[in-house]
């Protein structure tokens, strides 16, 4: 933070006065000069950063107004369905904010969507990093920061979601509550503890709210701190292409460029949300009355980030439930706790599940493309099928009505895709990416199809092929994958049943990949190129 000796004397002086005693200067440059790249598949990260901001911005209006309590009141505001209805604190405060408060209604819905667009981007956002290997060696850590992200996100969303008290978010606590006594042995102590007594006590409002607004958020803004530090510390990832290499970034400085860039587009998402919070209603809580244990709306639908958590509970059957020593354990319900540990612990682990079946220990910061990883992409896509299979399991029940079909069949049709849908996704996205990683390097060799027919001398006919640019040519072949390896003795001359394990998942990964181009195959190429193209003399046929 040098001073300008054109700045006027204030400015000057409050400059140095900073500059002295912060030493801003150093870290300004540093950052200054940190490039970002310039592909749009980096801009996913901005958009979950700046809906975040976006949210912080209109949830800290709604505090001014919410008022967290379940104490029991009469509505009389300007909603004739309800007057004189017997209605909690909270929820009325909602009300109140809604129809009586000058924006209030505007920024109640623009924080909703934010929301839903925050989860939105962060999970695309984790997808590319998956699909492309970002995770790899030295991203690991900054990896789970990202899984910590997308858990804190969703428990912001449903602690958000739950305060207002109405009949939808009322159900969705009952669900939590069925979930935490379904947990053997300590279930009902959780549910006991975190609703104050039988549910649904009478300060959960007051308890989440606590969590919505100091707990979860603290924790988001100290995760995106981690993640953004992770970002400068190890720098970009990079696509491959000409003049991307592992110390070469291609790319835009934060300043000026990427700044002001980045300034014009959160203005850009901020009147997206804007448009969206004051075309399209969302959460209409007047509709859905209060919060009453008899009655269920008909219709109402969980954000969808949490939606496939109670698909799965659709899908399970009703008869897994029996006693163990007097006992009831359930698992009607339970497993689908079950199904998100195994989710997020699985992403926890994959990056040194794969670096330990690769044996690939070096640091990367060359993106793949998804085609040159076929058994990573394919499994991704599995797991995309497996939880979209869940999430429109959630929707069972409209989908029934809207198709005029019995429930009963929607639920086998999506018990089937849950099992076998993962499947045969896997199988295809596989074959698709091996038969394009065999285009490329066909490509790479012997060039793109020109469309024009040229006649040898002898009568022959073929296509001439037009040779690829550097950069093209660089893109199809800049990529190194691993082989597999079979199982090796141990310094005593014996294979452990861990790395009999290892060695056949390395066979699972890498024994039908398709080998990348070398130097050797490519300067034999272009040598028999340079021939044909010598005694190509023939006629020109379109």
């Amino acid at each position: 933070m040098s001073t300008d000796l054109n700045a006027p004397p204030a400015l000057a002086a409050t400059s140095k006065w900073i500059e002295e005693r912060t030493g801003a200067s150093a870290a300004v440059k540093e950052f200054g000069r940190k490039i970002f790249p310039a592909h749009w598949s980096f801009m996913l990260g901005e958009v979950a950063l700046y809906s975040f901001i976006v949210l912080v911005l209109s949830g800290t209006f709604l505090t001014l107004w919410f008022h967290p309590a379940m104490g029991e009141t009469h509505y009389e505001g300007p909603w004739t369905p309800l007057k004189g209805v017997e209605v909690s604190e909270a929820y009325a405060s909602t009300l109140y904010i809604s129809f009586e408060v000058r924006g209030g209604l505007f920024l109640r819905q623009i924080h909703h969507w934010a929301a839903l667009l925050f989860m939105a981007a962060l999970s695309i956002h984790a997808l590319r990093i998956f699909f492309t290997g970002a995770y790899r060696k030295p991203r690991e850590v900054n990896w789970i920061v990202g899984v910590g992200l997308v858990a804190m996100g969703m428990a912001a969303g449903f602690t958000g979601y739950s305060l207002p008290d109405d009949l939808l978010s009322g159900n969705g606590l009952r669900i939590i509550d069925g979930l935490l006594k379904s947990i053997p042995l300590i279930g009902t102590y959780l549910s006991f503890f975190l609703f104050g007594g039988e549910f649904p006590g009478t300060d959960i409002v007051s308890r989440l709210y606590s969590v919505h607004i100091m707990i979860v958020p603290a924790l988001l803004i100290a995760l995106i701190g981690v993640h953004l530090m992770f970002v400068v510390i190890h720098k970009h990832t990079q696509w491959p292409g000409a003049g991307h290499t592992e110390k070469n970034v291609v790319g835009e400085p934060v300043l000026p460029t990427f700044a002001a860039k980045g300034g014009g587009f959160f203005f850009m998402i901020f009147g997206l949300l804007s448009a969206m919070a004051g075309l399209f209603t969302i959460n209409p809580i007047w509709n859905y009355g209060p919060y009453d244990p008899s009655p269920v709306s008909a219709g109402t639908q969980p954000d969808w980030y949490i939606g496939w958590m109670d698909g799965f509970l659709r899908l399970l059957p009703g008869w897994m439930e029996f006693y163990v020593f007097g006992y009831p354990i359930s698992l009607n319900i339970f497993p689908a706790l079950l199904a998100a540990a195994v989710l997020f612990g699985g992403m926890v682990v994959w990056p040194f599940i794969e670096a330990w079946i690769s044996g690939d220990r070096r640091e990367h910061h060359i993106l793949d493309r998804p085609r040159n990883a076929p058994t990573r992409t394919a499994l991704g896509v599995a797991v995309i099928i497996w939880y979209c299979a869940m999430w429109a399991a959630a929707s069972g029940d409209l989908i029934a009505v809207f198709f005029h079909m019995s429930l009963n069949d929607m639920i086998y049709v999506f018990r089937t895709l849950f099992f076998v849908g993962p499947v045969i996704g896997y199988i295809v996205t596989k074959r698709i990416c091996i038969g394009l990683q065999r285009k490329d390097r066909e490509i790479a060799l012997h060039g793109f199809e020109s469309g024009e027919i040229i006649r040898l001398p002898h009568g022959e006919y073929q296509e001439r092929h037009k040779p690829l640019d550097e950069h093209e040519r660089w893109r199809l072949t800049a990529f190194q994958t691993p082989s597999y390896v079979p199982a090796q003795p141990d310094a005593r001359g014996k294979v452990s049943g861990a790395e009999k394990a290892r060695a056949a998942l390395s066979k699972f990964f890498y024994e039908d990949r398709v080998e990348p181009v070398t130097k050797a195959e490519l300067d034999e190429a272009h040598a028999a190129h340079a021939v044909e193209g010598h005694g190509s003399t023939g006629e020109l046929e379109h």
